[in-house]
C-alpha cells in the first residue's frame, strides 16, 4: 500500500473482526450500519456501539441514526454523539419517504456535530450536503460508488464531479463507498476522494498488491491441480 494516498476505513459490525484490523495501522476508520449490525446479530445498539468505543477509543468510527422522523432522527444524533469523541454520527441523505435531511444536517453541524452523511448517490445530494455543512465542522460525505456502478454508470467521474462539489467545503471529506473490488481503491485515489471504507474481505486483498502476476499464475495452476487430485477426479478412456 506504499504510495497509495487515501484513508482506509473498515466497513462491518462484527467485533472480533473490527478488534482483528485494528492494530493495522492501514485502518485509520471504522463504519458500521444497521443493516450490517443486523448481519452480525447485534441486538442492543447502544451496548455494541460502547463495547467497540470502549476498544477502538482513538480512531473515528461511524454509528447510523435508525429513526425516521425528524425530530427523533435528531434526537438520536446528538445522544451518538455524546458516546464519544472519536464517534461520527451517520445520517441518511433522506429519510425513507425521500425527504431530505438537510436540515438536520444544517444544524446538526452548525452545533459541532462530526457527521458522515451516508446513502448517497447523486451529484445533486452532494451539491446539497455540501450547502448545510458548516464550514467550521468536519464531515464525511458517504457516496455509494460501488451502488452507482451496479446500475451501469461510470463511478470515476461521477466521483470527480462529487468532489468538485465539495470544494467549497474544507472539512468535509470524500468517502467512496461500498467498493465491489480492490481495485476501488485506486480508482478512489484517481477520483480525489480522501477515504474509502471497505469490509474485511476487500481489506484482506492488500496482501496482494504489487504481486507478480507469473507467480500469481502459476499459484492458480497449482492451485487447479491440487484441487483435482484432491477429489479424486479421473477421466476414463
Amino acid at each position: 500500500m506504499t504510495g497509495i494516498k487515501i484513508k482506509l476505513f473498515a466497513d462491518g459490525a462484527d467485533l472480533k473482526e473490527m478488534l482483528a484490523l485494528y492494530p493495522d495501522p492501514r485502518i485509520v476508520g471504522f463504519t458500521t450500519n444497521p443493516t450490517l449490525m443486523r448481519k452480525a446479530g447485534v441486538t442492543d445498539y447502544e451496548s455494541f456501539a460502547r463495547e467497540v468505543l470502549k476498544a477502538i477509543p482513538d480512531r473515528p468510527v461511524s454509528f447510523e441514526v435508525f429513526a425516521d422522523e425528524n425530530e427523533e432522527m435528531e434526537r438520536q444524533a446528538r445522544v451518538i454523539a455524546s458516546w464519544g469523541q472519536n464517534v461520527n454520527v451517520k445520517i441518511p441523505v433522506t429519510n425513507t419517504k425521500g425527504v431530505s435531511t438537510t436540515p438536520i444536517i444544517r444544524r446538526l453541524s452548525q452545533d459541532g456535530v462530526t457527521l458522515n452523511v451516508t446513502a448517497i448517490m447523486t451529484i445533486k445530494q452532494v451539491r446539497e450536503v455540501a450547502d448545510a455543512l458548516s464550514p467550521d465542522t468536519p464531515a464525511i460525505v458517504s457516496v455509494f460508488a460501488g451502488r452507482v456502478a451496479d446500475t451501469g454508470v461510470d463511478p470515476i467521474p461521477h466521483m470527480i464531479a462529487c468532489r468538485k462539489e465539495l470544494s467549497s467545503s474544507p472539512k468535509a471529506e470524500l468517502l467512496w463507498a461500498s467498493p465491489r473490488e480492490l481495485l476501488n481503491v485506486f480508482h478512489a485515489v484517481e477520483a480525489g476522494c480522501q477515504i474509502i471504507t471497505a469490509t474485511p474481505d476487500i481489506l484482506a486483498k492488500l496482501a496482494l498488491v504489487g504481486k507478480d502476476l507469473n507467480l500469481y499464475s502459476l499459484e492458480t495452476v497449482q492451485m487447479f491441480h491440487r484441487d483435482a487430485m484432491q477429489s479424486g477426479f479421473a477421466i476414463s478412456i
